[in-house]
């Protein structure tokens, strides 16, 4: 008999979470021990996969939707449902409301999170100790958890499809420029403020270089926060949505260095990043490890990664070019807020990784290569069956 457990988030191929939604579906769809169902609305334009991805998904769309019909009923109101719910937390520590702001009780329900804020509220810790448990998306996320008396945690590390993001040989599309690659939600944590000022100077000394970014998501409101660094010129919009080659323009990077993907399904994403010399993340802060620099790095590319909160579960000697100096993102003059526990990569530091990636290639690829075997030992796989030894243990 088939566990049943519920997935409390939204499955999408264009977001994080979403990703991570649909390949515990897909591994838990064929796996004899547990059975998945979705509380959320699934859009299945939103779900780009391959036809026999989609067969494996089918009982699992379906036995979705008649789950969310029964829900729908409770509209405003709340209800049990009779197995472990998996409930995405934010911030806060809240378990969200489904559709028809119906409160969904698991039994139990078990609190999945990647928190980026190492303050906690008081009211951020009470949900906390609410909850039987709380599964992580990183070592500095537990650590965190545990220095605020919040022990009932686990740490679960999400992972990558190595059937899809491996190393693999060029299509040779953009030639033989330079390429750096850039991706991940736009807002002030992830960083890409450094990216295009530290792009600014490498892109004047080598006129091959192309800043490649994938950027877009569902949240553009995030964007505005950027901001707040002052490191670049203020994000560009057009109508709500940010103008992304507008911004970089902005930035003083020239139209012939820059290319902007749009929102790209994550099964799209291998044979671009296969294209790139170099991937750059300068993240102030990570909750999990920073799926997309995951990916890349399990397709080989030589992988820049700033070397704080859940990027060191990441990095190890000689995997990645580690951005070692990281000034405090707290207090006046910090430029970013005050946010204790953020890392704020030095721009030389980033300028320098990029010259080093640039100029002896061999290197590079060694540590491309290190970073991809690194990449072995976190897939999608091991996640799913770390999710389902705690449901079956529950």
């Amino acid at each position: 008999m088939r566990r049943r457990a519920v997935i409390h988030w939204g499955i999408s191929s264009f977001f994080g979470w979403g990703i991570y939604g649909l390949n515990l579906a897909l591994n838990w769809s064929a796996d004899p021990a547990i059975e998945p169902l979705c509380s959320f609305p699934i859009d299945e334009n939103q779900v780009v996969v391959d036809a026999l991805k989609r067969r494996q998904l089918a009982p699992f769309l379906a036995g979705s939707a008649s789950l969310q019909t029964q829900i729908a009923r409770y509209a405003g109101g709340e209800v049990a449902v009779d197995v472990p719910l998996l409930a995405a937390l934010g911030n806060d520590f809240a378990v969200p409301k489904a559709a028809g702001d119906v409160r969904l009780n698991g039994r139990p329900t078990v609190g999945v999170v990647f928190f980026e804020i190492p303050q906690l509220s008081e009211q951020a810790r009470a949900n906390a100790r609410a909850l039987p448990l709380i599964v992580t998306g990183s070592t500095w996320n537990e650590r965190i958890l545990r220095e605020w008396g919040v022990d009932h945690v686990r740490t679960v590390i999400q992972g990558v499809d190595p059937t899809v993001f491996h190393p693999a040989p060029r299509a040779g599309i953009l030639g033989d420029r330079f390429k750096v690659f850039s991706g991940g939600k736009l807002e002030l944590r992830k960083g890409q403020d450094l990216v295009l000022a530290a792009f600014r100077i490498f892109a004047e000394r080598h006129p091959d270089a192309l800043l490649v970014t994938a950027w877009h998501s569902p949240w553009y409101q995030f964007a505005k926060a950027i901001d707040l660094s002052r490191r670049v010129a203020p994000v560009v919009y057009a109508g709500d949505k940010v103008d992304v080659p507008g911004w970089a323009r902005a930035c003083g990077i020239r139209d012939d260095q820059f290319v902007d993907l749009g929102a790209v399904p994550n099964a799209f994403v291998p044979p671009i990043l296969r294209e790139m010399d170099v991937a750059l993340f300068p993240n102030r802060s990570e909750g999990g490890t920073n799926l997309v620099a995951m990916e890349a790095m399990a397709c080989g590319v030589p992988t820049i990664l700033s070397a704080n909160t859940g990027h060191l579960d990441l990095i190890e000697p000689g995997n990645c070019f580690a951005l070692e100096r990281q000034n405090p993102v707290s207090g006046p003059g910090a430029g970013v807020g005050a946010t204790p526990g953020w890392g704020d990569s030095d721009l030389d530091e980033i300028v320098a990784a990029l010259e080093t990636a640039y100029s002896d290639r061999e290197d590079a690829r060694r540590r491309g290569a290190a970073g991809a075997e690194t990449m072995h030992r976190f897939t999608w796989a091991d996640t799913a069956r770390g999710m389902r030894d705690i449901v079956l243990s529950l």
